[in-house]
Order: structure tokens, then sequence, then C-alpha cells
């Protein structure tokens, strides 16, 4: 019997796809491995699964805070949305289910983040214009910012201000003083 190396592989049965565009989204690691898991687990027809916490942290090896905060990112990127379920236990108590997660499109989750990097460049050009008009309005000198806290009336120069009191010696004083002196 031959040795095959690389057995044969059904693309169908042992894989899911991994969209290209996840990348471009920058999501970090921890995003990148429960999006995948649900990829994983999700049903092929309806886009949905509908794991517990628990058992995505077990699958990712993160606990299940964890991979709650990974999950409201990914919410809020719309990579997935969630809804809550309920289950009937045998004595017919309704009790708080999993949720159940749906993968929405690729193409939201792109046109979303195009958006908002676009908001960001908008909001950047914005602040630059103010600024801009700040400079255009209020020229700087190279002492102003520190001469900023004196008050309007108090001057400028500080070896002016220290002479404020003092008068001038007139010539004649001048003489006398060094004919006394």
């Amino acid at each position: 019997m031959k040795y095959n190396r690389y057995p044969k592989r059904d693309a169908i049965k042992n894989y899911f796809p991994l969209p290209n565009e996840l990348f471009i989204l920058g999501l970090n690691a921890g995003e990148i491995s429960v999006y995948s898991y649900l990829l994983y687990l999700e049903n092929r027809k309806t886009f949905q699964c509908w794991p517990s916490y628990k058992t995505i942290g077990k699958a990712v090896d993160m606990s299940q805070n964890t991979v709650r905060k990974y999950v409201l990112s990914l919410e809020d990127k719309v990579l997935i949305t969630t809804e809550p379920t309920t289950v009937y236990t045998k004595s017919g108590m309704k009790r708080n289910g999993s949720l159940l997660y749906t993968i929405c499109p690729i193409q939201e989750a792109l046109d979303l983040f195009y958006a908002r990097q676009m908001a960001r460049v908008d909001e950047n050009v914005a602040k630059q214009r103010a600024a801009a008009k700040l400079a255009k309005l209020a020229p700087v000198a190279p002492c102003e910012p520190l001469c900023g806290a004196l008050e309007p009336g108090t001057g400028t120069d500080p070896a002016k201000d220290s002479l404020d009191g003092i008068e001038a010696v007139s010539d004649e004083e001048r003489r006398t003083k060094e004919k006394a002196g």
C-alpha cells in the first residue's frame, strides 16, 4: 500500500471560507479567532449559530469575559449580529439561552469601516483648518507663550516693568554726587 503524505481532502466537508477582506478591517488576533470559530460553526444556509461564551472560550482558549468583549467588538464592526434566545427546561421553566449569532455579509463591515475612516479624515481636516484660521488671526511671537500669563495692562517687557517706580537722575544731581564722592 502506498503512503500518501497529503491525503485527498474534501473542501466542502473539512474547510470553511474565511473572507480575505477580514484582514483589511484591522481586527486583532482575538477578534479574528472568535469570528473564525463562529464561521466554523455557522449553518451555511441560514448563516446562524448559537454557541455559548463558554464553548467559544474553550475552543479559542479565552475566558468568557474576553470572548464577550470580542463579540461586542465584532458587533460594533458589523461583522455579526446577536439575539438573545430562551430555553425551556424539562420542568417547563423558561431560562435564558445562548446568543443567536448571525454572520453579516463582509461588504457591510467594509462599507462601515470605510465610512468611519472618511469621518476621521474629515474630522482631522476640520481641525487643521481651524488651527490654520487661528494661526492667521493671531500670529504668535516667540515670547508670547511666556508673556501670555501677564494681564493686558501690565506690559510685556519685564525690564520696563521693574523700572516703573524709578525716576531718571538729572545731570545736575549727577555732578553734585561726583563732587561729593
